[in-house]
């Protein structure tokens, strides 16, 4: 049933799906060094600890891309596994700071990442928005000149998300720059309660105005937050395998997904960095599936999710739930 059922992505970090392979593509290309002998070598130093060491190797990763080309070839990797996996519509992030403080234009990424989408829409019919992410590690007055740097895009763009190292920088640091960005018409999400504590939810909800919340997994530690979250219908894009990789969960059949879905709360399966973490959507909802013994209703819902708490147009949502609840009830009727 999840491989057959059309699903949308909405917790995806492009340059988290840099698979080794292409790491070592673009790092000949480009002629640059890479502390690591093969592919093996680099499969191997994916053993993280916590959010931090993964993202040490994740931004030594990054070094390898330089062109618009490599961001393309990034982009339509990604969205050929979209296509494998059945994504109809993706709502991917990108870390501008990751390649503009290492002297990268942010028109060569951002424009990179675009044409790719394009293509992807016209040539494999994957609907896609772009949102553009703050690291929070580099602080509010960074994420304010990054802001500004990127105006000349932000009609290109769906809404601005805020992730990177999340304890010690809770969400109230970058309210300025998240009224700027309401104030230019886009949207707000937030990574929060991933590491960081539930109170770092409410403030993504409270501060930062968000419409969704990315991963949001510590929210069942406050219920007056469930609550919160249920009666005002706030999405949350949980990633289950990046969850385990990173040690917010010691194992999978651990995870609070299920939980979280008991509850009411509008919670959708993701990748996050699936070349990192060990898997795409569909490695996600198996797993999960397996290991949480989720049956084919609540599948179903986390799908249907995906759709309700996308930034598609109302009518394109239409069309895509209407395509989604017609084939899972032929599959349910086989």
């Amino acid at each position: 049933m999840i491989d057959s059922l059309p699903k949308a992505e909405l917790h995806l970090h492009i340059e988290g799906t840099l698979e080794p392979e292409l790491m070592f593509s673009l790092a000949e290309r480009n002629k640059i060094s890479l502390p690591y002998q093969s592919i093996d070598d680099v499969r191997e130093a994916y053993q993280f600890s916590n959010l931090q060491s993964f993202l040490d190797i994740y931004y030594a990763g990054a070094r390898v891309l330089q062109t618009g080309q490599d961001f393309y070839d990034l982009t339509w990797a990604y969205l050929e596994r979209c296509q494998k996996d059945n994504v109809v519509h993706t709502e991917i992030f990108f870390d501008p700071q990751t390649h503009t403080d290492r002297g990268i234009p942010f028109a060569t990424v951002f424009e990179g990442i675009e044409a790719a989408l394009q293509d992807g829409r016209q040539q494999l019919g994957i609907s896609s928005h772009i949102i553009m992410c703050f690291l929070r590690h580099l602080g509010a007055g960074a994420a304010l000149n990054t802001f500004e740097m990127s105006k000349p895009w932000h009609q290109r763009m769906i809404a601005v998300g805020l992730d990177s190292t999340e304890l010690g920088n809770p969400p109230e640091m970058f309210t300025e720059v998240f009224d700027k960005a309401r104030q230019a018409g886009l949207k707000t999400v937030a990574h929060a309660g991933e590491e960081g504590p539930a109170e770092y939810i409410w403030g993504a909800l409270k501060a930062l105005k968000v419409l969704r919340v990315d991963h949001g997994v510590r929210c069942l530690d406050d219920e007056s937050l469930v609550q919160y979250l249920v009666e005002n219908n706030i999405p949350l894009t949980v990633c289950p395998l990046s969850n385990v990789k990173l040690c917010v969960f010691d194992r999978l059949s651990d995870h609070n997904l299920k939980q979280m879905l008991d509850k009411g709360l509008c919670v959708t399966v993701n990748s996050d960095d699936p070349s990192y973490f060990g898997g795409y959507i569909n490695d996600n909802f198996h797993a999960t599936q397996q290991a949480l013994g989720l049956d084919d209703q609540a599948v179903y819902q986390l799908v249907r999710n995906s759709f309700n708490a996308s930034f598609l147009e109302r009518s394109e949502r239409s069309e895509y739930l209407a395509r989604l609840d017609s084939l899972y009830e032929e599959l349910s009727d086989d």
